[in-house]
């Protein structure tokens, strides 16, 4: 019998040698062959050859770092600062302002200022407002578009396959339909019908920041390089015009005779859209402001916001005919005259308004962060 196992436990080893495993001495489990201390575990054959087992005791582990201070907070569970943000306002046709913020969408009567609605959109950051032929109050944000019923307040959202969902300008054409701007191109949509009708995706300087029309009807966009006309009856590109002081146009808005106001980084403009070969006129006052918000007063006036500002200038001559002070915040983001007989701001600090009567200026407290404690 023992001779009959000598073969058997050769050729396991030589098996095992094959697959590259640990060498061991097999021992029988019922103890047969010749050694009198039969083991029922498994012993390397280092141990019983070479008399030693090898060591395979590791380095010790590196010394550990200092523990993390006891009061440390996890970033995740740490308050949001409030952002009191008022990017965009936009007048309906019941009278009423509605105010887009970095915390939701509110309905204030610009009468009196009265808070009537206040729409809590955690997980939208507004940017833009626009109203449709309808009445619709539609609202751009950093997720897609969103609307408003403002019979009841509802908002509905709107999946629009967009060439991005960060929206940043939205404009209402003569036809009715709502052309959306975002940081990748425009995109057309039909109110009415839901649908998307066209985008333009290689759109010259990318971003669409502004939007405006000019008296025929056609489409200019703000972009980061400049400026640029649309067909808005084929989205075709119509022209293009560059080399602006400052190059990114940050707002825009078209005057009583039918010219261009450009806010740049570092001028407003003015620009003759009837005139090609006409050379960009800037305003001395505003020569290296920042200028974010442009609006026309039912005077005539223009009321121009900038990072350290609000001003009102003649249009004909470009001379300022007042700066005011005491707003939430000098950051102007948005501007609508001639609401509730008042001129309302939006800031990167709250919402106020001014009286177009005495000129006083007055936050709305329920929109500013530090609110006076008289005024």
């Amino acid at each position: 019998m023992a001779s009959l196992n000598a073969p058997i436990r050769l050729f396991i080893g030589a098996t095992l040698l094959g697959l590259g495993l640990p060498l061991t001495r097999l021992i029988s489990p019922l103890g047969v062959g010749t050694d009198p201390n039969p083991v029922l575990a498994q012993e390397t054959l280092a141990q019983t050859e070479l008399g030693t087992a090898p060591d395979y005791r590791g380095a010790p582990p590196p010394p550990g770092g200092e523990p993390l201070p006891p009061e440390r907070l996890r970033r995740e569970v740490e308050p949001l600062p409030t952002d009191f943000r008022v990017p965009a306002l936009q007048p309906d046709y019941t009278g009423d302002l509605w105010v887009g913020t970095y915390l939701g969408l509110s309905r204030v009567d610009p009468n009196t200022g009265r808070l009537k609605a206040r729409v809590d959109l955690p997980n939208y950051t507004i940017d833009a407002l626009a109203q449709d032929l309808v009445g619709r109050i539609w609202l751009g944000t950093y997720e897609g578009l969103l609307r408003v019923d403002p019979r009841s307040n509802e908002v509905t959202a709107q999946n629009f396959t967009l060439p991005s969902n960060r929206v940043l300008s939205l404009q209402v054409d003569r036809r009715g339909y709502l052309w959306v701007g975002s940081d990748r191109g425009l995109a057309m949509i039909s109110p009415d019908q839901g649908l998307l009708m066209t985008t333009v995706q290689e759109l010259p300087g990318v971003s669409a920041n502004a939007l405006t029309l000019d008296e025929d009807g056609q489409l200019w966009v703000g972009t980061l390089e400049g400026l640029v006309q649309i067909d808005t009856k084929s989205a075709f590109i119509l022209r293009r015009i560059g080399n602006l002081p400052g190059t990114i146009v940050q707002s825009l808005t078209t005057g009583p005779d039918g010219k261009l106001w450009v806010g740049t980084p570092s001028s407003l403009l003015v620009i003759d859209p009837n005139n090609p070969f006409g050379e960009p006129r800037s305003v001395t006052p505003l020569r290296g402001r920042s200028v974010t918000a442009v609006r026309f007063a039912l005077d005539g006036s223009v009321w121009v916001g900038t990072e350290r500002g609000l001003l009102k200038i003649r249009a004909e001559t470009g001379a300022v005919l007042g700066e005011l002070s005491n707003l939430p915040s000098d950051y102007i983001l948005s501007l609508s005259p001639d609401v509730g007989n008042k001129l309302w701001v939006g800031t990167t600090e709250g919402l106020a308004w001014v009286s177009l009567s005495t000129g006083q200026v007055r936050p709305h407290l329920a929109f500013v962060k530090n609110p006076p404690e008289t005024f």
